[in-house]
């Protein structure tokens, strides 16, 4: 098993390297816009959990994750030649929410400003320097 550190290593290579692959070598316009938010190899090597997103939305999830599903094959003969393993670990793709809703709560926080200034509330600065205290 690798330490902490190698691991974090492998899985920061897979997905520069997957990125890498699916921009230039996989020819599937199911995927077209399609990028790694992140990838978590267990332990043992046998599984990397690649997570996607892209800029059609959760919409094209199902047709994205099953034209990465039929293309794992390729990508995964395509990185064990550019990442050097011993075994390289089985792909399983995961649709990954976390920019749909970073949006979101973009656009929530932004209507609730808007509010605050419609009303005349001023917002607090936050780094404004704290006042002595004499104990």
């Amino acid at each position: 098993m690798p330490t902490g550190i190698r691991l974090k290593r492998i899985q920061d290579q897979i997905k520069r390297v997957l990125a890498e692959i699916l921009e230039t070598k996989v020819n599937d316009p199911r995927i077209d816009g399609v990028y790694i938010t992140d990838v978590d190899v267990d332990r043992e090597l046998d599984y990397a959990n690649v997570y996607v997103s892209s800029l059609a939305g959760e919409a094209q999830s199902e047709d994205i994750l099953q034209g990465l599903s039929n293309a794992s094959g390729f990508i995964r003969y395509s990185l064990s030649q550019e990442v050097d393993l011993r075994v390289m670990p089985k792909l399983r793709f995961y649709w990954d929410e976390t920019p749909e809703k970073a949006d979101r709560i973009e656009s929530l926080l932004s209507e609730i400003r808007e509010e605050r200034e419609a009303r005349g509330i001023v917002e607090d600065e936050g780094d404004q320097p704290l006042e002595d205290v004499d104990d």
